[in-house]
């Protein structure tokens, strides 16, 4: 079999790192870009597998089709695309406001959607091909006081993903959704990701109290980033944990993911038993 070609957005750290040295070791081959090519550019010539574009997910879509049509050139294919590239702003909504959601949503949904769509002609052109999308487990716990930027950025690519699975079905095209609860990696540090730009003094202890949390957590999270992208290539590949299994669509990593997907989806079925009399009697008859 050919070895697959993976395009990486995002490599020069955390998943996008573990990611790019997972696929390597199973014998694919990885176009790994990002932002600036300095922090991967100590990477050059540590694999014949290997090649680095620059690609900033945020340039519009003229120059990433441009960028998207140089990576492909290097090996004339692209079976798997993994949108990793993203950012984190943390903060109270009042106080961010629309200024900042917008900046967050510039990276982890405008820069991913022009990113695959760059990319699907050149994943149809293949028998078999697959989009990865990095969703969070924040897009199920955005009650958490300082996620709303962050989780609401995530549930939306989460319903991208799913609505990309059934249109991309019929060329045969898969689409994994995954879903990371929080692992040890630098896209939550509290100093640099908390939005203190507009301080509301009714906040303030809020604002305290979040920021505090975010910091104790930095550092300590249970996720092991190497373990969750050997998982992901197992299911693209059909290997491992993934071998003889159908394809799941989803894949939801940690314990915290687990837990927290389970009680949304028991608030959510209570919600529909104790308000189904309401919830089902607003239709005509």
């Amino acid at each position: 079999m050919v070895s697959r070609v993976w395009l990486i957005t995002g490599a020069s750290s955390g998943f996008g790192r573990s990611l790019l040295s997972s696929v390597l070791a199973r014998g694919d081959r990885v176009i790994a870009t990002s932002r600036a090519l300095e922090p991967i550019q100590s990477l050059e010539g540590s694999s014949d597998n290997l090649r680095l574009v620059q690609l900033d997910v945020t340039a519009g879509e003229e120059l990433i089709r441009c960028r998207v049509a140089e990576a492909v050139a290097v090996w004339g294919r692209l079976d798997v695309l993994v949108n990793n590239a993203g950012s984190c702003h943390l903060g109270l909504l009042e106080e961010g406001g629309s200024a900042l959601l917008r900046k967050q949503y510039e990276v982890n949904v405008f820069g991913l959607m022009d990113v695959t769509s760059a990319c699907l002609p050149y994943l149809r052109a293949q028998n078999e091909s697959t989009v990865v999308m990095i969703g969070s487990r924040s897009a199920w716990t955005a009650e958490t006081i300082g996620l709303g930027f962050y989780g609401s950025s995530k549930a939306a690519v989460h319903a991208l993903a799913e609505t990309f699975a059934a249109e991309l079905a019929q060329f045969n095209i898969r689409v994994l959704l995954v879903q990371p609860s929080a692992f040890r990696t630098k896209m939550v540090r509290t100093a640099e990701n908390f939005n203190t730009s507009n301080p509301i003094p009714v906040y303030d202890d809020t604002r305290r109290e979040s920021m505090n949390f975010y910091a104790a957590r930095d550092g300590n999270q249970a996720g092991d980033p190497d373990k969750a992208m050997e998982a992901v290539v197992d299911v693209v590949r059909g290997e491992g944990g993934a071998q003889g299994k159908p394809w799941p669509g989803y894949l939801l990593l940690g314990k915290e993911a687990d837990r927290d997907v389970r009680a949304k989806c028991r608030i959510m079925t209570e919600h529909l038993d104790e308000w189904s009399e309401v919830v089902n009697g607003v239709e005509f008859k």
